[in-house]
């Protein structure tokens, strides 16, 4: 007897998921139009601060932190603060601190976007209250240690919900798109999926530009490994797979190790020209930069060393192909 009215139930339903989904793909391709950049020119990239990246000392965090919520996204503990000047802030505990407040350096100073990040060993949150997964990293008294600060700034404001793919973006085929995957397989980022690649709206200058980023660079610096063996900021692992990082095939085409997310896609159609591109950059990366950039990311002095043998190993091998 009541079969009509389940029937026209479901499809109510149907039509409010499909108007639903209609409105999802429309709010993720409302960008106005706008200038799309993926790279800059970085400059004289030998005289740029790994210390303290892309914000400078000026914009590092000032305490007290005051805390505003918890962000339950992703799969690590993070929380949202705002410093004495009224920054806004989104701290990172675990193991991905580390690597994503190197890596940004470096994909920085290669003159891709990346927000600014700073890692500090220790700090007090006031007013912290209700956390969940965040929990074990903030003591009763509101301290902290080895946290990774990430700025939520204004502009470049990030774009929620709208992301890009490896395979269709405005800059597949190009130097500079290439230049960027390069620089995934160098540090072994093996958390290269789509949803990690963002858009940053900034309307700061003359004219709407739109900058495309990979904005998660926690899974890097360990083993790119299997599925089940993967690590990250892990000295041991990254060292190992260095001797399988690239190589030339008998017919001429490079050979990558690397494994991860979407690993075809990032190591696809990659040529000895585009390595010779990246490395007019990458090849300006000084030890003593990649030193101060480790060392700001709360590396010890003996992983200090050991990342960056193994960094500058990987480029080398890069420089032998160029050549």
């Amino acid at each position: 007897m009541h079969t009509p009215t389940r029937q026209l139930t479901l499809v109510v339903m149907l039509i409010a998921l499909g108007l639903h989904a209609d409105a999802e793909q429309s709010r993720q391709g409302e960008l106005t139009a706008g200038q799309n950049i993926l790279w800059m020119d970085p400059g004289d990239v030998a005289s740029l601060d790994f210390q303290y990246g892309t914000g400078g000392s000026d914009r590092q965090p000032q305490p007290p932190f005051q805390f505003v919520d918890e962000d339950l996204s992703g799969t690590n503990p993070k929380i949202n603060v705002t410093d004495s000047r009224g920054m806004k802030w989104n701290i990172k505990w675990g193991e991905e601190a580390s690597p994503s407040t190197f890596c940004t350096r470096l994909v920085w100073a290669c003159g891709y976007f990346a927000q600014p990040e700073y890692f500090l060993p220790q700090g007090e949150i006031y007013g912290v209250h209700g956390l969940r997964r965040a929990e074990s990293r903030v003591a009763k008294d509101g301290s902290f240690v080895n946290a990774r600060f990430q700025l939520r700034s204004d502009w470049p404001q990030y774009q929620e919900g709208q992301h890009w793919k490896w395979t269709k973006n405005p800059f597949v085929g190009t130097h500079e798109f290439q230049g960027l995957k390069i620089l995934v397989l160098l540090v072994s980022n093996w958390d290269s999926k789509d949803p990690n690649l963002s858009i940053f709206e900034d309307n700061s200058a003359d004219g709407l530009r739109y900058f495309y980023a990979d904005d998660d660079w926690g899974a890097s610096l360990g083993k790119w490994g299997g599925r089940f063996s993967r690590s990250k900021w892990d000295c041991k692992g990254f060292t190992k797979e260095t001797s399988h990082f690239v190589t030339v095939g008998g017919d001429g085409f490079l050979r990558w190790g690397f494994k991860g997310k979407n690993e075809k896609d990032v190591r696809s159609d990659i040529t000895v020209e585009d390595v010779r591109w990246l490395l007019q950059y990458l090849g300006q990366v000084t030890d003593e930069q990649i030193n101060d950039g480790l060392n700001a990311s709360g590396a010890s002095a003996e992983d200090v060393d050991c990342f960056a043998r193994a960094l500058r190993m990987r480029i080398e091998q890069l420089q032998r192909l160029a050549s």
